[in-house]
């Protein structure tokens, strides 16, 4: 890739889509996006071992390369860069954000060590590629915000660009997991959203009518998404329901009074029947 990096012609601009594989119309979204915005378009295919637990699915994550790479040419993607190891034998350095309040994240709590090996790969693979814009996609929030913390902490001179998450038309948010989805649990699947869905039309719905805004909390708020989940059988298990500021992740305490101007995040993960999905939803003043 390097090489590949040298033969740009100077004032190219770059822009980078960082994957692993599995690709699906949300990935096109930010390719095309990428597009749109540079010269030269990069997407890479890495299934990153360090990012997965011991009791996380790295042996079974869905690999479909020949269909990824024929979804790439399509879409008009200028280079890929798709390595088969990125750690070296001797290899002890990582990028770690514990011990900040990545650590008090959900997400983090329920995958020790997930957020390490996220910011270790974004930061080799933004070393090697060098790009002017790299793209995300909203569904993976905890994530976003990282990576956004990590360009500006470490002075990457990156452009982090977060689409919205794409979603099928049942609203599932699209993921490259759905694939383990038997028939009859990508039907409940949905739930995810349909909860979320419940927690904004809350929102929205103190916010128009002024007089009662004031009575809404962030519980209310976390226990109409759990009240949608619970309904559904296949939801083996609700892993979290939080409720964080929109720009730092940190989550906000139960009894915290909604305000009208207030942003915030819904995050949640959950096992539908023996696969694990996440989802989230911003609510913002606009909603309304």
């Amino acid at each position: 890739m390097r090489i590949a990096r040298k033969s740009i012609e100077p004032g190219m601009s770059i822009g980078f889509v960082p994957t692993m594989g599995a690709l699906h119309e949300g990935h096109l979204s930010l390719i095309q996006k990428a597009a749109t915005e540079n010269d030269i378009v990069v997407a890479s295919i890495f299934v990153n071992p360090t990012q997965f637990g011991p009791n996380d699915d790295l042996d079974k994550y869905p690999r479909t390369w020949e269909n990824d790479t024929k979804l790439l040419q399509e879409t008009g993607v200028d280079m890929l860069f798709a390595p088969t190891k990125m750690y070296g034998d001797n290899h002890i350095l990582y990028v770690d954000p514990t011990g900040s309040y990545f650590d008090n994240l959900p997400e983090s709590k329920v995958r020790p060590g997930h957020f390490r090996g996220v910011a270790t790969i974004v930061t080799k693979l933004f070393n090697i590629v060098q790009p002017d814009k790299a793209y995300f996609g909203q569904k993976d929030a905890a994530q976003c915000v990282l990576i956004r913390r990590l360009v500006d902490d470490l002075s990457m001179g990156v452009e982090i660009i977060i689409n919205e998450t794409v979603r099928e038309s049942d609203g599932l948010a699209m993921s490259s997991r759905n694939a383990y989805l038997s028939t009859e649990e990508r039907v409940s699947a949905n739930i995810l959203y349909r909860s979320l869905l419940a927690a904004k039309n809350l929102h929205k719905n103190h916010i128009i009518n002024k007089h009662a805004a004031d009575t809404l909390t962030i519980s209310q708020i976390r226990q109409a998404v759990q009240f949608v989940l619970v309904q559904e059988p296949l939801v083996q298990e609700i892993q979290y329901v939080s409720i964080d500021d929109y720009d730092t992740m940190q989550p906000l305490a139960d009894e915290i009074v909604i305000s009208p101007d207030q942003r915030m995040i819904i995050s949640l993960a959950c096992q539908v029947g023996q696969v694990r999905l996440i989802d989230n939803i911003v609510l913002s003043p606009a909603d309304s």
